[in-house]
């Protein structure tokens, strides 16, 4: 791959990884709108890797208060705010491991990466997040979030195996939907990308290991450089603007193009 290449898929995954926006849907894109190569396997794992270490640094207190509560959590001990945490994130995590393992390993995963899907994706759930955005109360906040929260916001991140529908866009929808404040549901969804990020990368990186040689380590280790740059860049905005700004920009964004998407599909 070219260097423009690889700075592009990096950048594309980084800015959408954590905007509402889907980082699945623009990646598949890329190469059926513009002719390039697919930037394959390896490169799609170097790129989540690289938004990783964004949100990790990004919510570093959080994460180590997860950390550290993990093994009481695992114990059935959560009388401590870190314990109720790294809980939260277990359980929620929990679905979208098994869906996805299933799509995967059945290969039909590959059936849901098409123009069509991609579009009603990006416009249906778009129009969700703006009507619970819309409707939702914001009486909650992070240190609510509870067991039964975490297994209902594990159920919406589910849908984000659906190419279009954007990982963190039905987290945030679920959180508004439970009652969540923006700037908090947007962080509890950030947090959840940590450990689901972490499982797909587990999956998928055994066949990379197998294809893996210098050149291409090379190219995934610039690829993770630009994406961790331009996910850091993306998610500090977007976490800053949602003191003060809705989600209504990403919903129209997001509508604009299923529209554009499914007139393409259908023509």
């Amino acid at each position: 791959m070219s260097i423009f290449h690889l700075i592009l898929v990096a950048i594309i995954q980084g800015i959408t990884e954590f905007l509402p926006i889907s980082s699945s849907g623009h990646l598949i894109l890329l190469p059926g709108l513009t002719g390039m190569d697919d930037q394959g396997l390896a490169i799609d794992v170097a790129v989540h890797v690289g938004t990783l270490g964004a949100v990790v640094l990004y919510f570093w207190k959080d994460v180590k208060h997860a950390i550290s509560g993990l093994p009481n959590a695992v114990a059935g001990r959560t009388d401590t705010p870190q314990s109720r945490l790294a809980l939260g994130l277990i359980l929620a995590t929990i679905p979208t491991v098994i869906v996805g393992a299933a799509l995967y390993f059945t290969g039909l995963e590959h059936s849901l990466r098409s123009v069509a899907v991609i579009g009603w994706a990006m416009l249906g759930f778009g129009l969700l997040l703006y009507w619970m955005d819309q409707k939702g109360p914001q009486t909650k906040q992070a240190t609510d979030w509870s067991p039964r929260d975490a297994i209902i916001m594990g159920l919406w991140q589910v849908l984000a195996l659906i190419p279009g529908t954007s990982r963190s866009g039905i987290t945030i929808t679920g959180a508004r939907q439970l009652g969540y404040t923006r700037e908090d549901g947007a962080r509890i969804a950030m947090l959840m990308s940590i450990p689901t990020i972490l499982a797909s990368g587990v999956l998928l990186s055994a066949d990379v290991v197998r294809t893996a040689d210098v050149q291409l380590a090379k190219d995934g280790a610039i690829a993770a450089l630009f994406a961790f740059l331009s996910a850091l860049l993306a998610l500090t905005l977007m976490m800053r603007l949602l003191r003060s700004v809705s989600f209504t920009p990403y919903v129209i964004y997001r509508v604009v193009l299923g529209v554009v998407l499914l007139a393409i599909a259908y023509s």
